[in-house]
C-alpha cells in the first residue's frame, strides 16, 4: 500500500525531530485568489495544512474563524470554489498535504460519494468533518480510505478509555486531540502541563506508531512550544486573527500570515 503524504509529513517531521505544524485557513478568506496565495506561501513551512470548507453555521469555531468564514460567504466562495483552491494548491505543492475541515451538511447535499469523487480530482489528502462521530462516521470513513483519503477521528477531553479505544481502532494516519472543553481560539482553560499529561495517556494507548496524534484548540504562538513532544500542533485561530487584523490596517495578509507562520515553524523547531 502507497505510504499517504499525510504519513510522510509525519514521518520527515520524527526524523527531524521535531513535531509537525498543522495551520488551519478559511476557503475564500479574505479573497479567493488570497485564500489560494496564504495557502500556496505558508507550505514552505507548514508541514500539513487544513482548509475549511464553508459552513454558515460553524457551531465548533469560535469568533476569529467564524469571522473569516462570514468574510468568504460575503465574497460568494462556494464548496466547487473550495474544491477550486485546493487543486490549484496541489498542482503547485503536490507533496504537501492537505485537509479539507468543515461540517457534514455539505457533504450530505453533495451526496458522499460525489463529494469524494471531487475530493480525489482535487487531490485532497484528507477529511476533518466536526459534527460525524463516531461510530455514526463509519461507513463514510471505510469510504473515505477506500479513495486513499484520511479520515481524520477527533478525541476529546470527555472521551472515555473504552470509546477512545475503538476510535483508535478506527482511526487512519492522523487523529485530532481536542484539548480542552471549548470552541476554538478560547484561551487555554487548563496549563499546558496538563494538556500534555491528558495526550500522554492517549498516546500510550495507540499501538499503532503510524497513527500520529495532533494537539488543537487554544493553541498559539505564545504557547506552542510547550507541545514540542507532541506528534504536531495545529493553529487556526491565530491565523484567522491575522487576516482580521490585516484588513482591519490596510496591511497585506498574505505576506503577514507568511510571517506568523515562519515564526510559528521557528517556535516548534
Amino acid at each position: 500500500m502507497t505510504i499517504s503524504q499525510i504519513s510522510l509529513a509525519f514521518k520527515n517531521c520524527k526524523k527531524e525531530k521535531k513535531p509537525a505544524l498543522i495551520t488551519f485557513t478559511v476557503s475564500g478568506d479574505n479573497t479567493k485568489k488570497n485564500s489560494f496565495k496564504i495557502l500556496n506561501s505558508i507550505a514552505k513551512y507548514a508541514d500539513i495544512l487544513e482548509l475549511s470548507f464553508l459552513h454558515n453555521c460553524p457551531i465548533a469555531d469560535g469568533g476569529q474563524i467564524q469571522n473569516s468564514t462570514y468574510r468568504a460567504l460575503r465574497n460568494g466562495t462556494t464548496l466547487n470554489d473550495t474544491f477550486q483552491i485546493a487543486k490549484k494548491f496541489k498542482n503547485n505543492n503536490p507533496n504537501k498535504p492537505l485537509i479539507l475541515m468543515g461540517y457534514y451538511n455539505l457533504i450530505y447535499q453533495s451526496g458522499e460519494n460525489n463529494f469524494l469523487k471531487k475530493c480525489k480530482l482535487s487531490k485532497v489528502d484528507g477529511l476533518i468533518v466536526v459534527d460525524l462521530p463516531w461510530p455514526e462516521n463509519k461507513k463514510f470513513s471505510q469510504k473515505c480510505k477506500k479513495k486513499s483519503i484520511n479520515f481524520i477521528q477527533l478525541l476529546s477531553p470527555t472521551t472515555s478509555k473504552e470509546r477512545m479505544k475503538k476510535i483508535i481502532k478506527d482511526s487512519h494516519d492522523m487523529i485530532y486531540y481536542i484539548s480542552m472543553l471549548s470552541t476554538t481560539g478560547g484561551k487555554l482553560k487548563i496549563s499546558p502541563r496538563a494538556i500534555l499529561k491528558n495526550y500522554n495517556k492517549i498516546k500510550k494507548i495507540i499501538k499503532n506508531k503510524n497513527k500520529n496524534l495532533v494537539i488543537g484548540f487554544g493553541i498559539t504562538s505564545k504557547n506552542i512550544s510547550y507541545f514540542k513532544s507532541s506528534d504536531g500542533c495545529v493553529v487556526g485561530s491565530e491565523i484567522c486573527k491575522k487576516i482580521s487584523h490585516s484588513i482591519k490596517n490596510k496591511q497585506n495578509p498574505v505576506t503577514n500570515v507568511n510571517n506568523m507562520v515562519k515564526r510559528l515553524r521557528k517556535e516548534l523547531s
